[in-house]
């Protein structure tokens, strides 16, 4: 039986989403935030770094956000059409 809950756990560990780290730009909707996630790649040709950033829609089950918090957001099923994210953690609070 050892073996069945070890399957389990890992398969729990498999299932969590990828987590990604950004500002909230929007807190209007009710239960959903607006994320703005930023990145830096390297152009093919010149080797400078370029920011990147994209917009995505989480899901905030308490409406604990305000615009201009850092947060932890996970990947999740689909929950609406442009919502497929969940909010994990509030890192800073905005002032």
């Amino acid at each position: 039986m050892t073996t069945d809950t070890a399957v389990v756990e890992n398969s729990e560990v498999a299932k969590s989403g990828r987590l990604v780290e950004g500002s909230v730009t929007s807190a209007s909707m009710d239960k959903t935030i607006t994320v703005l996630v930023e990145r830096k790649i390297k152009h093919p040709i010149y080797k400078k770094y370029i920011r990147r950033s994209t917009k995505l829609h989480a899901h905030d089950e308490q409406n604990i956000c305000q615009v201009g918090d850092i947060v932890r957001i996970e990947a999740c099923r689909p929950l609406s059409k442009s919502k497929t994210w969940r909010l994990v953690a509030v890192l800073t609070k905005a002032v």
